[in-house]
């Protein structure tokens, strides 16, 4: 599907959701929509399958007949069912009766049957319990079809369901079936209602301009990025993954390059969102062995595989990419100040945990990995504990490069943020700072960054590029000089030098101007003299 083809299907998909949520709120809205596009991946995925593993024996259904292939195999083959799905358990990892699959559940809302609502909620509650593995547990549990929002009486919902679901067929069918478009319509669809949600989408989204600068930092070589990409990531983490954008475009900014990610980990606080981001890498062709999302506070640490006391056992990620919430307030304890996360630095105060997810990813990093995090431009100047990691990080080597962005990039905040670079071994021992404060396009809600302003950041951190006004190499000296002060605007500063005026040029000039006036109305003068017109006064001067 070309570029132009697939921004049609999401602005279809959008307005669609414009048109039926009605007074629903979009985030609401969109839970439901975006469930019932993963529910028709999730069967044109297993209708594939399906029609591989029966070979010849799957049927063609008849001009009269509209139901699903896979049911009218059902309905002839009774005895061979169980080890039908047997199969396919094993090939897919997941089963869908023929009748809770896209095109049964479509036929029914095109023909308003009543039991749309009814076949939807025990469908959902199967492919969840017939799941192969965890991957696909309480994948639905937040989408409410029982909601008031969707109709008073069960009539009513049932009625709006039908409306969406066959307003949604209509809408995709026109396009192509391949999963990737689909994923790439969800992402689309993501971002537009993050635009519609404010603040709220500060929780679950990364804008893409963003998103891409982290992948393209975590995916160059660690140790010497001018000689180009990674080949292999055996394991990235995003530990405020939200939707999973962030951990996807890791991934396809690897494989673009002919690289490969071996795992992909993530963490989410939210449920709809920890739902959202495993529906998404589905979607999107990572395979539920390739990923493993965890439903948990990041703060807390309450992921077992993340609690590993022996250190030969610790997990260790290659790359590690975030956005966590900014300056969240947080109840640091005496135990959390001997958590082996935080007590060589020591805790991040209770007023922002900005410096606790740093300290939380930074921990798992591997020795020639690369972290690259989204931070409030207060870690970088703020004093008290704050400073005091700060100035450890900074003397032992860990901080590669500081990036400070342009003013509301963020659906969430209009506040300029920066993007933090760590490395366990970092081979240069200076500081890379990058002021693209200024590098953005202006919109009307938000500024965005063009292809130029991604690909000038970006190079100027591959070849530590320095250029006056824009970015800069400053060695540790001078750092220590300012306190272990990070504010980029303190050594690369974008303001220009006024130009020095020459105030006996400008007299010399102010004479020539008025000379030039005397002799134009002179001879202006004498045109209405001809004319028999009065002249114009001659200025006087001082």
């Amino acid at each position: 599907m070309t570029k132009e083809q697939l921004n049609q299907l999401g602005k279809t998909l959008w307005d669609i959701a414009n048109q039926l949520r009605g007074a629903m709120n979009a985030d609401d809205f969109r839970d439901y929509m975006l469930s019932f596009l993963f529910l028709r991946y999730l069967s044109d995925n297993y209708e594939q399958a399906a029609k591989k593993e029966l070979g010849g024996d799957y049927p063609e259904p008849g001009n009269d007949d509209r139901r699903a292939p896979l049911a009218i195999w059902y309905q002839n083959n009774q005895a061979d069912i169980a080890d039908f799905e047997k199969q396919m358990r094993l090939k897919t990892h997941y089963v869908i009766e023929p009748a809770f699959l896209w095109s049964s559940v479509a036929e029914m809302a095109r023909t308003q049957h009543a039991d749309l609502l009814d076949t939807l909620w025990k469908g959902f509650k199967y492919i969840e319990n017939k799941s192969f593995n965890s991957a696909f547990q309480g994948l639905f549990s937040e989408i409410n079809l029982h909601s008031e929002k969707l109709g008073k009486k069960p009539a009513d919902r049932n009625a709006k369901l039908c409306a969406i679901i066959q307003k949604i067929a209509e809408g995709i069918s026109g396009f192509s079936n391949a999963r990737d478009d689909l994923g790439d319509a969800y992402e689309y669809l993501i971002g537009q209602f993050a635009a519609g949600s404010g603040k709220k989408a500060g929780e679950f989204y990364t804008p893409q301009q963003v998103s891409t600068i982290l992948s393209a930092i975590v995916t160059l070589d660690s140790q010497d990025p001018t000689t180009g990409s990674k080949k292999k990531i055996k394991q990235v983490m995003d530990f405020a993954c939200g939707s999973g954008s962030l951990l996807l475009n890791v991934r396809n900014r690897l494989s673009a390059e002919g690289g490969s990610v071996g795992k992909i980990f993530g963490q989410e606080k939210n449920i709809t969102t920890y739902n959202l981001a495993r529906m998404n890498m589905l979607l999107h062709g990572v395979k539920d062995t390739e990923f493993e999302i965890h439903h948990g506070d990041t703060l807390e640490n309450d992921w077992d595989i993340l609690n590993e006391m022996n250190p030969a056992k610790k997990m260790q990620f290659d790359a590690i990419v975030a956005n966590p919430p900014f300056s969240l307030r947080w109840e640091p304890t005496e135990a959390l100040g001997e958590d082996f996360r935080f007590k060589n630095y020591g805790l991040a105060p209770k007023s922002a945990a900005d410096f606790a997810f740093l300290l939380h990813g930074f921990h798992f990093l591997s020795d020639d990995g690369v972290m690259a995090i989204i931070l409030p431009h207060g870690v970088l100047f703020r004093g008290g504990a704050e400073e005091r990691i700060r100035t450890k990080l900074l003397k032992d080597g860990h901080i590669d490069t500081v990036i400070g962005l342009p003013a509301n990039l963020f659906f969430s905040t209009g506040i300029p943020v920066c993007i933090l670079v760590l490395k366990r071994c970092k081979k240069s021992d200076d500081v890379l700072f990058i002021n693209a404060a200024e590098q953005a396009e202006k919109g009307k809600r938000q500024n965005y960054l063009l292809p130029e302003h991604i690909n000038k950041i970006v190079e100027s951190y591959q070849f530590r590029k320095e250029e006056e006004r824009y970015s800069r190499r400053v060695s540790m000296e001078e750092i220590e000089k300012n306190g272990f002060n990070l504010n980029i605007s303190r050594y690369v500063s974008t303001a220009q030098a006024e130009k020095r005026i020459d105030l006996k040029d400008v007299h010399s000039e102010l004479i020539s101007l008025e000379e030039s006036i005397k002799r134009a109305t002179l001879t202006h003068n004498t045109f209405l003299k001809e004319l028999g017109l009065p002249p114009l006064p001659l200025a006087e001067k001082d």
